[in-house]
């Protein structure tokens, strides 16, 4: 009875197991979601954001007043000023400590320009993180719709060499009932050979995929990683039809790569305003506290002062304003200014670059999505002609009407028409969920 409860107890931890590691299929949103919460890259711009948000709070914190404390213990050995301003030989110990604060009131705006730019900095790091996750998205998705291809691919590939099989084993039978020369059944076995090298090529490329797609994800790829095949968007021309002007115009909106750069071109103008600022003159205002306590401090009669008296009588306080005016620097304030001032025009050149690289990406975009969607309305057109001449071919090989060189074409340009077909599909797919991707609309299948 025992050992019939372990042994159950041990296949029920082996199905538990089994089902543990067994295939677990990919959602293109569950890659997507997985890859923006592990991704290494992500991550740093993640950190890069936090770093922007404490260099924020640390130009902000330079609006408020400082505030420092000192102590210091003193050993007098010999000749040493007396509490009555006299010097005599005494040994003594003497404490020293005090309070000082500092606030800038006027610095030639640089505090207000410091922490408006520190904002637009701040801004421009979140953007570079929609960016980082944007690009990585266009990446999983791609390389997602390439795995689907490469499955179909197979599956073309599959059904092919099932058809040359069938067709092998009738052509076998024909050669021994002596109704087919052994010439055509050589050539049907050669045929077959090719397209196993054919399916065994469409196999690589589908691991390929699959170990591209499991390295964006950052995970240990094995061979129980796959995808779900999901219900892919019918091929129409509504997405390539869409104006790239109306979606460029739309992109210049809301991208984060515009957003960001127009926020770096900002910052680089209040980083001219603080490197102006040096011109003027600085106002602080200034507070201090100082006192001390020694041990051998007496009064008139010789009686040593207490503790407390000594605070009370020791006591300084002071307090003012500074102002500090630049008068000449070996016009290093000049050159740092002149330096700002490229700044901005770098940053402005390099928002004009992301605008027009923005077009050009949308353009590109639009034009494949129309090449490929008249690929496929053509190719569907030749697959569906292929088809039916390939059907009409074999019936004829059957009968011996024709040899089985003109059938191997028939069958080669059918098989090479299906994967245009998937080319130009998948291609269409990818282009117009770009498109759709820089109008907003987040990628889906």
């Amino acid at each position: 009875m025992i050992r019939t409860i372990f042994t159950l107890a041990y296949l029920l931890l082996l199905a538990l197991f089994a089902t543990l590691h067994a295939q677990e299929l990919w959602t293109l949103d569950k890659c997507i979601t997985y890859a923006h919460d592990n991704n290494i890259q992500i991550k740093q711009s993640q950190l890069n954001t936090q770093y922007q948000m404490n260099n924020l709070k640390e130009k902000k914190g330079t609006r408020l007043p400082n505030l420092s404390g000192q102590v210091s213990q003193n050993l007098n050995y010999g000749r040493s000023l007396t509490y009555l301003n006299t010097y005599e030989n005494v040994n003594s110990s003497q404490t020293d400590f005090g309070l000082g604060t500092q606030v800038t009131i006027f610095q030639g705006m640089q505090v207000n320009n410091s922490i408006r730019k520190g904002e637009l900095d701040l801004k421009a790091s979140f953007e570079d993180l929609a960016k980082a996750k944007d690009d990585l998205s266009l990446n999983i998705a791609s390389t997602f719709l390439e795995i689907l291809f490469a499955k179909e691919l197979v599956k073309v590939s599959e059904d092919q060499l099932d058809i040359t099989h069938q067709q092998l084993k009738q052509s076998t039978e024909k050669v021994n009932a002596g109704s087919l020369a052994s010439g055509a059944l050589l050539e049907i076995e050669a045929q077959a050979a090719r397209e196993e090298l054919n399916l065994v090529n469409a196999k690589s490329q589908l691991q390929l995929a699959k170990l591209k797609l499991a390295q964006m994800l950052e995970l240990v790829y094995t061979d129980k990683f796959d995808v779900e095949i999901p219900a892919l968007p019918e091929v129409n021309a509504q997405a390539s039809v869409i104006s790239a002007q109306d979606v460029y115009l739309t992109a210049l909106k809301q991208r984060p790569e515009i957003r960001g750069a127009e926020f770096r071109f900002q910052s680089t103008q209040y980083q001219l305003k603080m490197a102006q600022g040096v011109f003027f003159p600085t106002l602080s205002f200034y507070a201090n506290y100082y006192n001390l306590y020694n041990n051998k401090y007496t009064d008139l009669k010789g009686a040593s002062i207490s503790f407390s008296d000594q605070l009370s009588n020791n006591q300084r306080k002071g307090l003012g304003f500074q102002m500090n005016i630049p008068i000449f620097n070996r016009f290093m304030t000049k050159l740092q200014v002149d330096n700002a001032k490229i700044q901005v025009m770098n940053t402005q050149l390099d928002l004009e670059g992301a605008k027009k690289l923005l077009r050009q990406e949308i353009e590109t975009a639009q034009t494949t999505a129309i090449t490929s969607f008249n690929k496929f309305k053509s190719t569907e057109k030749a697959v569906t002609s292929m088809r039916e001449a390939f059907r009409y071919s074999e019936e004829k090989f059957n009968v011996g009407m024709v040899n089985a060189v003109e059938y191997n074409t028939a069958k080669t340009n059918l098989v090479k028409a299906s994967s245009d077909l998937l080319s130009a599909k998948y291609e269409f797919i990818f282009r117009s969920k770009i498109l759709d991707f820089y109008r907003g609309i987040p990628i889906a299948l």
